[in-house]
């Protein structure tokens, strides 16, 4: 069942306290002067460990090879609640292939006290970690929810500032290159 799908995008911009939060913006491809895409160097993607809410260690470098979601949100974020049952969702999907992880990191300044049960109140699937907005910002993230899609190799491939539904973000996946 879709939630209020207008409802999503109006907390959305009201989330980001005037930030630019409904667009999706991506470093994957440029065009050359014909208007071809053009492969563009990505940049590597911060390094991180954080422990989860159940105290494990998770880095991204466990995750290299594989394609690897980094959902940054926060507990007052309203628009945070309906990204967490789309990427469930890929999740699912994905969780017995190997193919793709998916990080959720918190950025609440009160950490696992507020974090952990608005994760079991939401039911979340998928790994949540807690970091904070410096993270968040070295990722690129210019409100929340923002994803960053890190490739096979470590590299930020794109990121995507707002709401993504399930089938966008199949695609996006599976338009990650294959690590060389």
């Amino acid at each position: 069942m879709r939630r209020n799908r207008w409802l999503a995008p109006v907390l959305g911009t009201l989330c980001m306290f005037g930030l630019n939060a409904c667009s999706a913006e991506s470093n994957d491809v440029t065009a050359d002067a014909s208007g071809a895409p053009e492969a563009q160097q990505r940049s590597p993607a911060p390094a991180f460990t954080l422990k989860d809410v159940e105290g494990r260690d998770v880095s991204l470098a466990q995750h290299r090879g594989q394609v690897v979601i980094v959902d940054f949100w926060a507990t007052w974020c309203p628009p945070c609640i309906y990204q967490v049952p789309e990427l469930n969702k890929l999740w699912v999907a994905h969780r017995d292939r190997g193919d793709l992880a998916v990080i959720g990191v918190a950025v609440d300044t009160e950490g696992f006290e507020v974090v952990a049960p608005w994760v079991q109140e939401q039911g979340v699937e998928y790994p949540i970690v807690v970091g904070d907005e410096a993270l968040a910002r070295e990722f690129g993230a210019h409100g929340f929810p923002t994803l960053a899609i890190i490739d096979r190799e470590g590299n930020i491939d794109s990121l995507h500032v707002g709401l993504i539904e399930f089938e966008q973000l199949e695609q996006l996946v599976q338009e990650v290159p294959d690590a060389t």
